[in-house]
Formats: C-alpha cells, structure tokens, sequence
C-alpha cells in the first residue's frame, strides 16, 4: 500500500513530546521526512531518532517559535535537509493555568501570547512562501477546544487559542486559491504532559474528565490522525476549518 506522504517534506514544532510527537512519528511512518522542531535537544532528538529507527527520515531542528529568526531557520532547515516543504504543523504551545483575569502577570500572559499565537503566525509567515514556490501545501495550526470555549483560569491560553483559529480563516482564505490549504486542531483533553501538569492543582483533573462524554482523554495517536487526514489529499476540499477532537465536550 502507497504511504500518504511518501517524499513529501514535513515540518512539525512543538514535537518532543504530546501531539506533536506522536504526530511527527505518524508522519514517519506514513513515509514523510520529518523536520522536528522543539525548544528541547533531548527530546526534540529523541523523536527524530525514533523516526530514523523506524526506517523513515528525520533531523531535529532547536528553535523557540516565538522568535522570527528561529522560525526563518527551522523552514530553511527542511528545506535544505528535505529540498521543499509540502506540509507543516504548527504545534508548539505552552499553558499557564490557575489565575483569574485580574490576577494574571502581565509577563505570564505575553509569554503565553508569543508561543501559542505569534509562534504560529511566525511559523506561517515563513513556510508560506515556500509552498508558494512549489505550487502548494497543507498546514495544521494546534488550536483548542479552548479556542471555542472559555475555561476559568486559562485567559491568557484561551486568548491565543481563539486567535489561532482567527489567523488559521484569514489565511485561509488568503492563500487557497494558490495551492495552500490551512487549518485548525482543535483537542480536547489529551493524555500530555501539559495535561498532566495542569492536573497537579485539586480537583482539577475530575472536573475536566466530567466535561468529556466520551469518558476517558484522547491518547496523542488519534489527534495526530486528525492532523494527517487535513494534510492528506483526502482534505483536499477542506481550508479554513476549525477541527473539532474532543469526545463531544463541546457539544454540550
């Protein structure tokens, strides 16, 4: 059987660990060549390892997407290791939980603002023109259910994760009549370490899993097939969407 994205150029950030890693292995096995990107050399490399072990083909890229010339770069850098770039996830995130509006540090929020929002809008500004340049691409930014909701305590997550889906129409509508299609993942609870770590305030991890129909958090694999179907051409009608993965929890 054909792999989906067999030579294709791939590029996924936020990839060490979570969705993005379990997407950037899925990737390699669908016979992508996967540039991983994360702020972590470790694990960053782990997962580019990993890929490599499974006979597909990796490097990892060190670079903080808040930052333009780290954007610049890692796109240069698949470029140069895979000669293109057809698909990109635009994944990195953080969270900074437990504060209500009032209450947030300024510098908690613009911390939150340039991973989770300006990283994916410097992400696109430059893997654009390069699927320009070869007639095309697919990318997925990582969104959130908290980008269709509010959740006390996550204003400044919340904030970005709306704006990620504002950024993903507008472009959208931009550049799709020029090959390149974007859109939107939009998680609910998923078993990550992001997850976990929110989950050490009490009583925060049974209120969440009431909110889930479904009954139990999705495991990273079933969102990473989420963001290979948007990048497949089996999407290939589909620009501009929110894709909502969260067992129901905001149909509620």
């Amino acid at each position: 059987m054909a792999k989906r994205f067999e030579g294709k150029s791939i590029l996924v950030t936020g990839a060490a660990s979570g969705i993005g890693r379990a997407t950037a292995l899925a990737f390699g096995a669908e016979g992508g060549r996967v540039t991983v990107v994360d702020r972590s050399d470790k694990d960053g490399e782990a997962t580019a390892k990993a890929i490599r072990d499974a006979g597909g083909a990796a490097i990892f890229f060190k670079a903080d997407v808040s930052k333009a010339a780290d954007c610049r770069a890692m796109v240069a850098a698949a470029v140069a290791a895979h000669g293109g770039l057809q698909c990109a996830f635009n994944n990195a995130g953080i969270e900074r939980h437990g504060y209500l509006t009032a209450d947030i540090e300024e510098s908690s929020w613009n911390e939150v603002i340039a991973v989770n929002l300006n990283g994916v809008f410097l992400s696109m500004k430059y893997e654009i023109p390069e699927m320009l340049k070869h007639g095309g691409g697919a990318i997925v930014n990582t969104a959130s259910v908290g980008g269709i909701v509010g959740n006390p305590g996550l204003g400044a997550y919340c904030a970005a994760k709306h704006g990620v889906i504002g950024i993903t129409k507008v472009a959208a509508l931009e550049y799709v009549a020029q090959g390149v299609r974007i859109n939107a993942l939009c998680p609910g609870g998923t078993a990550t370490p992001m997850l976990k770590n929110w989950f050490q305030e009490p009583g925060v991890e049974e209120h969440v899993k009431a909110l889930h129909p479904i009954g139990r958090w999705a495991d990273p694999s079933e969102q990473a097939k989420a963001v290979l179907f948007l990048c497949s051409d089996d999407a290939s009608y589909m620009a501009g969407h929110s894709l909502i993965v969260d067992g129901a929890m905001t149909a509620q």
